[in-house]
């Protein structure tokens, strides 16, 4: 018979993290523990800690982006000229694309 491989746990959302990480750190505070337990738990608060300052990181970028979309927004609401394409200049007449020099 072959085991299944077993799978690490799903990554649980940021409440229930934090909400773990706080019994954690309650229960290293006030129960007494062995020394075992207490370095079992301080590596899964660790884990937990990595897993919400990842979350926190991420919503923090979301939520800048949604600042400067908005900034943008407005300031083409307030200024319209801004929306407008305006043509580019044309080529001079004599150019020619393949005497074109890097330096």
């Amino acid at each position: 018979m072959s085991r299944k491989k077993e799978e690490p746990p799903a990554e649980m959302d940021f409440e229930a993290s934090l909400s773990e990480l706080e019994s954690i750190v309650d229960a290293l505070e006030n129960d007494s523990l062995s020394l075992a337990e207490m370095i079992s738990r301080y590596e899964r608060g660790s884990h937990l800690l990595g897993q919400c300052d990842t979350f926190l990181k991420s919503a923090k970028l979301r939520l800048e982006k949604l600042v400067i979309r908005e900034e943008n927004e407005n300031v083409l609401a307030s200024d319209p000229d801004l929306c407008q394409v305006r043509p580019t200049a044309a080529l001079p007449k004599d150019h020619d694309d393949d005497s074109i020099s890097l330096f």
